[in-house]
């Protein structure tokens, strides 16, 4: 690359800390700036990747050497596949028989009225795509990470209530141990409040002890998973029991104790 490299290329050239999205030095100061703005409206999804960008480069990088480490890792890695791009095919999501993690992901886009062109759109908010849609490893990572997150939320169970991403936010930290997740949970436990407060919390202590027990997520093949029914993948993953803590604190409480 001629001239002035760019901020995730410079970050790529730094040898302690691994590359990130934003440099090789943590931000702190930006991403509690977002998580304030978060905590304002849950629904925008951009302050998320706001955090992820200051603080979550060094995980990403060491994930991605601890892909290479799995059994499939250095093939997935060598396809470098868009799971975006899959996501984003109609005729490939038709293609999710009935009960599997894809029709359940399906289900749970048109419930929620999400759609993966979204989520693209919030992250470019946070990160340009002059540097997130680099074809750089860690950068693909990045994205990696981005379009699994709807996903997660079907195979865990979570719902996308503030509770919901909060536990989701807990669970994501231990598969990935990113500092942006850390921040966002630490600031969803200490903002807890209400008659479920107690519940709220235990909750997400719970999705992190599932996290400890369960597979690395961040490895899968989702292109194999997404047609594995929904319950047998859950149990190969051991993702079972569900989250239980969660689910006893009723549903129109599970916004109002964190926000």
């Amino acid at each position: 690359m001629e001239g002035k490299p760019d901020r995730l290329s410079a970050a790529a050239a730094a040898p302690t800390h691994p590359a990130k999205p934003g440099g090789p030095r943590y931000d702190w100061g930006r991403a509690v700036r977002a998580l304030r703005r978060l905590f304002k409206n849950k629904e925008d999804t951009a302050e998320v990747f706001e955090i992820m960008y200051a603080l979550n480069g060094r995980a990403y990088a060491e994930d991605y050497a601890r892909l290479l480490a799995t059994a499939d890792g250095g093939r997935i890695a060598y396809e470098r596949v868009e799971f975006a791009e899959r996501l984003l095919d109609d005729a490939w999501v038709a293609e999710f028989p009935p009960g599997s993690v894809g029709a359940a992901y399906r289900a749970f886009q048109t419930t929620e009225h999400l759609t993966m062109g979204g989520l693209i759109e919030e992250s470019h908010k946070a990160l340009p795509a002059s540097e997130l849609d680099q074809r750089h490893p860690y950068a693909w990572w990045f994205r990696r990470i981005r379009d699994l997150h709807d996903i997660w939320h079907v195979l865990t169970g979570y719902g996308r209530d503030a509770l919901g991403e909060m536990c989701l936010a807990a669970f994501a930290y231990q598969e990935v141990r990113g500092p942006g997740w850390a921040l966002i949970v630490t600031g969803g436990f200490l903002r807890c409040h209400g008659p479920a407060a107690g519940a709220a919390r235990r909750a997400m202590l719970e999705a992190r002890a599932r996290a400890r027990r369960a597979a690395w997520l961040p490895g899968e093949d989702y292109e194999q998973l997404m047609f594995e029914p929904l319950e047998a993948a859950r149990e190969r993953l051991r993702l079972l029991p569900p989250p239980r803590a969660y689910e006893a604190v009723p549903p129109e409480l599970r916004n109002l104790t964190i926000i």
